[in-house]
């Protein structure tokens, strides 16, 4: 566990940076921003190119917040094309490094646990970086910039924080240069992990930098934050136990299935469980690909613009299973039973819960294992349509009723266009 070096890679704007690219321009000094161009000018832009970050615009902003004064270029969002090159970027970290030592944080950041790979190559963690990263850069035009730490937090922070200021696009941190040159650093909230509801807690204890955390009494921030108080005080200090190979070994105890969206517009009382049963036989045909069955199926009902407070709630069905008919029946009571019947709906999640292999399939006195078995089999000829012609190949009533939304959620990945449509 001690003595191990990490490198933790991010790609620089990285959906912006791939549209840059695929437009043969250069993505540093271009101005463009990933944004659907159908939607309002209220919709978030998914990433700005570093030319436009320099001009002060945020990362995450909305269209309109933009000024008008600068000229850019917006790109409808592609996922599956940034999905395609994360794929070739991981094939290029793979050149380098064994899958085992990676672990992919998410599409555009992962760490490489580089401690064994140094003396093989005759290099050091600086020299190994700038070479992925140029490697990155020759075969895909995409730039990278890379945090070295003898930890995963120092490599995520170094990332994060240092690397920015780095001419190399490159940062290093041990925890003693980490004390020294980060314990004064502020905002709080560029360091791992702190959000904006820890930094308002820790402000409201006189902490504003992780040098006060490090020398707080422990006693208090265990009384504010609980257990995860642990995580923090390793943190001000710089330290981070868990390994890349802990987290691969790691076996969750209890599984689950989620989905969720965020509607268009605001949904009335029938329209939204039109909605959850559309989501709720989509993930079942989730569970029959994975082989799984599930026992509780968990629902949360959003309103518009806080007319309401939010509904949720749970429902245990008297059966282990992945039938469409028996699982919408039991979230469409659950549904009813918790909503709002007068006020706008504009955001719906669903899980199913406790769920397992197929093989702990558990029926009751009124199931007709026939049924289920019938319902499978049609699920697999369902998915098996989807597999092969695409997941709008073959469709339900319900799925053409007014409100709707599969067919388009079918066209996107992430909530997000797919570039395929």
């Amino acid at each position: 566990m001690n003595n191990r070096i990490y490198l933790c890679i991010d790609l620089k704007s990285f959906y912006a940076s791939v549209e840059c690219v695929e437009r043969g321009l250069d993505p540093l000094k271009t101005n463009l921003v990933v944004a659907d161009p159908t939607r309002s000018r209220g919709t978030i832009c998914l990433a700005v190119s570093p030319s436009l970050k320099q001009l002060g615009v945020r990362n995450r902003c909305r269209v309109f917040e933009i000024p008008s004064s600068i000229s850019y270029i917006m790109a409808p969002p592609r996922m599956k094309l940034y999905i395609d090159y994360s794929a070739e970027i991981y094939g290029i970290y793979l050149k380098y490094i064994a899958k085992e030592d990676i672990q992919v944080y998410s599409i555009d950041e992962a760490f490489l646990d580089v401690t064994d790979y140094l003396p093989l190559y005759h290099k050091t963690a600086r020299e190994l970086g700038i070479q992925i990263l140029n490697d990155i850069r020759d075969t895909l035009g995409v730039v990278a910039t890379c945090g070295i730490g003898t930890n995963l937090y120092l490599a995520k922070v170094a990332l994060d924080i240092t690397a920015k200021h780095s001419d190399d696009f490159i940062g290093s941190l041990t925890e003693d240069t980490y004390c020294k040159t980060l314990w004064n650093h502020r905002p709080i909230t560029d360091f791992w992990r702190v959000g904006r509801g820890i930094a308002s807690r820790l402000a409201s204890m006189g902490i504003t930098t992780m040098g006060e955390v490090a020398h707080a009494d422990e006693s208090i921030l265990y009384k504010a934050f609980g257990v995860d108080a642990e995580y923090l005080i390793d943190h001000a200090w710089g330290r981070e136990p868990v390994t890349i190979a802990q987290i691969k070994a790691y076996k969750a105890k209890n599984t689950s299935l989620s989905s969720g969206q965020v509607l268009f517009r605001d949904y009335g009382f029938e329209e939204g469980l039109l909605i959850v049963k559309e989501m709720a036989d989509l993930l079942c045909l989730d569970l029959v690909d994975k082989g799984l069955v599930t026992s509780t199926l968990g629902l949360y009902v959003g309103y518009s613009r806080d007319t309401a407070k939010s509904s949720h709630g749970t429902i245990s069905m008297s059966v282990t299973t992945s039938s469409s008919p028996i699982i919408i029946k039991h979230i469409t009571e659950l549904y009813k039973k918790i909503t709002n019947r007068f006020a706008p709906i504009r955001r719906i999640n669903i899980e199913f819960i406790n769920v397992v292999d197929e093989a702990y399939e558990q029926y009751d006195l009124f199931t007709d294992p026939a049924f289920l078995e019938r319902d499978r089999k049609i699920s697999h000829a369902v998915l098996d349509l989807k597999k092969r012609y695409g997941r709008n190949a073959i469709l339900k009533g319900m799925n053409l009723c007014e409100g709707a939304t599969t067919m388009e959620r079918n066209r996107q990945i992430g909530g997000h266009r797919s570039g395929d449509s």
